[in-house]
């Protein structure tokens, strides 16, 4: 007889967070859950040239997990592919996601099993699914379409609980009031509909594996943080120095509320796995990805040149931008291009889209990208492109790490970089982005640079698109030094969280050791971990090692 499995993911619940406020007495369920069974930190990495590198891609960290194989294996990287033949960067919102082809879902078990999967992000269809699957139902950007198994099924569910009110429409601003009242709204009412839709599925049969992901705490981490948590600098001035209510913790409790109620749906003897492959902490990262990267790489191949956001050197930093003027962060960047003229510098923040549409110092304007759907048009990574045949490296989008793309002879279309110039140009790069300092505290910005390639043209089709990787440092500022090229900033916060790489899994059944703690856990370890509760085949292909032995009691 196969054993009952029930998974519940939590996309970007941060454990950090959890524990804080567990100990606060907030979190009763997670705690309630945490005692009953084993408990472990989960951290992701993946292989650069052989070597095991940290990883926190949310893009990178969902399909290791649904495959049971890091991405160095799959060649699944980002949810975006750049082109070298005409230096172009391609995305789809619902499409952009990793095929299942070659590497299948490791809950594809066949007729044997019978399972029920909701709204995985970016997973697939498998035909190797006896039971349900309805992807896209809600989460932030899942890249992958709405639809389900059986076909009329996802149909028959938004009509009787509702469509998700977050699915793409979480792309709001930190200032913008009415956003901000929304979104709080949003994800209390999506929550609610979740829970009501996973009680509903769990009837339906006896399942060999239940397995939901949980998508709310993703868009709560990105749009909320720095009204919740004071390691935000924005924290003092949005929360009248932390006496304002706390939007993030009133998520959290309300998710914590959901898994209680949904687990008391569930028999005592169901193995219960309840996880969240990586956390959410301050945005260190995307504007050093999407801002600091390719201005530095502009001002490297163009000396003397400034593009964006140019500061003033060795002089105190100005305060932080506290009230934007612009209705999007887009266009707050896009009035910060560099002009000479000191009167039309004042005025651009106040100057109407309608006359930003003309490309500056190079740059293309965003507006237009949007217009024509241009990939990652918003971010001002692409607004370089035009440039980047003629730039000897340049960065792609990124989220978390940087990535910098080397304009290579013979593999770009216009390539100007000779291969005997190669390792020379990624030491330059190296020292250049290693001498970056925050400009308010003098700290550095980079914790350490790895290459890809272990030759410049070598060939595999699952290499990561870019030549360097940058994993930057765990310090979150506005303004940013370089002794080689001079200052950038102040620029606006982006979103005001972003992932990090932490993670946990709590688990609980029948054999399982209350009040067990792992170390040295990763969340390629669940999937077999999963399939040795359920009593299924562990494929020789999985990457991770089952913990099952290390939490059942002796």
């Amino acid at each position: 007889m196969n054993k009952q499995v029930v998974v519940i993911g939590l996309d970007s619940y941060d454990p950090h967070l959890m524990k804080t406020w567990i100990a606060q007495g907030h979190l009763n369920h997670f705690k309630q859950l945490w005692e009953q069974g084993a408990y472990a930190d989960l951290s992701n990495t993946v292989r650069y040239c052989g070597e095991l590198e940290e990883l926190k891609s949310n893009d990178t960290i969902w399909p290791a997990f649904i495959t049971g194989q890091r991405a160095d294996k799959t060649g699944y990287w980002l949810a975006c592919q750049y082109h070298p033949d005409d230096y172009t960067v391609t995305s789809d919102l619902v499409n952009s996601g990793f095929d299942y082809k070659d590497y299948p879902p490791f809950y594809a078990l066949g007729d044997r099993y019978k399972v029920a999967v909701f709204d995985v992000p970016y997973a697939q269809f498998s035909d190797q699914i006896h039971g349900l699957q309805i992807l896209g139902w809600g989460g932030h950007f899942p890249y992958v379409n709405s639809v389900s198994r059986p076909e009329n099924l996802f149909s028959e569910i938004t009509q009787t609980y509702g469509k998700n009110p977050i699915l793409f429409e979480d792309g709001g601003h930190w200032w913008d009031k009415k956003y901000l009242t929304w979104i709080d709204q949003a994800l209390d009412e999506s929550t609610s509909r979740r829970l009501e839709i996973c009680k509903d599925l769990l009837k339906r049969d006896s399942w060999d594996l239940f397995f939901t992901v949980v998508g709310e705490p993703h868009a709560a981490g990105h749009d909320l943080y720095n009204r919740s948590q004071p390691d935000h600098p924005l924290y003092p001035y949005l929360t009248n120095n932390g006496t304002s209510p706390d939007p993030l913790l009133k998520s959290y409790k309300a998710i914590d509320n959901a898994i209680g109620q949904l687990l008391a749906e569930i028999p005592e003897d169901t193995y219960v796995m309840c996880f969240s492959p990586n956390g959410m902490g301050p945005n260190i990262s995307e504007l050093l990805c999407h801002v600091v990267l390719p201005e530095i790489l502009y001002r490297f191949n163009f000396p003397g040149k400034v593009a964006l956001a140019a500061g003033d050197s060795g002089t105190t930093p100005p305060p932080m931008i506290t009230k934007p003027i612009r209705n999007s962060w887009m266009g707050e960047m896009w009035s910060k291009t560099y002009e000479p003229n000191p009167l039309k510098r004042l005025i651009k923040p106040w100057i109407p889209k309608e006359f930003l549409q003309a490309p500056q110092n190079g740059l293309s304007s965003p507006y237009p990208l949007l217009e024509q759907e241009v990939a990652f048009g918003w971010m001002p990574t692409m607004w370089y492109q035009p440039l980047w045949h003629q730039m000897k490296a340049f960065a792609l989008p990124g989220f978390t790490d940087g990535y910098i793309r080397i304009n290579l002879e013979g593999r770009e279309k216009n390539g100007i970089v000779a291969a005997s110039e190669y390792d020379s140009l990624c030491t330059e790069l190296c020292d250049v982005l290693c001498r970056l300092t925050d400009g308010r505290t003098g700290k550095p910005l980079v914790k350490k640079i790895v290459r890809t390639r272990k030759t410049p043209y070598e060939a595999d089709p699952k290499l990561l698109e870019a030549d360097l990787v940058i994993i930057w440092d765990e310090q979150m500022t506005d303004v940013f030094d370089s002794p080689d090229f001079g200052r950038i900033g102040p620029v606006p916060y982006f979103r005001p969280g972003s992932h990090w790489n932490r993670g946990f899994v709590m688990v609980k059944g029948p054999g399982i050791a209350p009040g067990t703690t792992l170390s040295n856990c990763e969340t390629i370890d669940l999937p077999p971990t999963i399939l040795s509760l359920m009593g299924a085949p562990i494929p020789e292909s999985l990457e991770g090692t089952s913990l099952l032995k290390s939490i059942v009691a002796v």
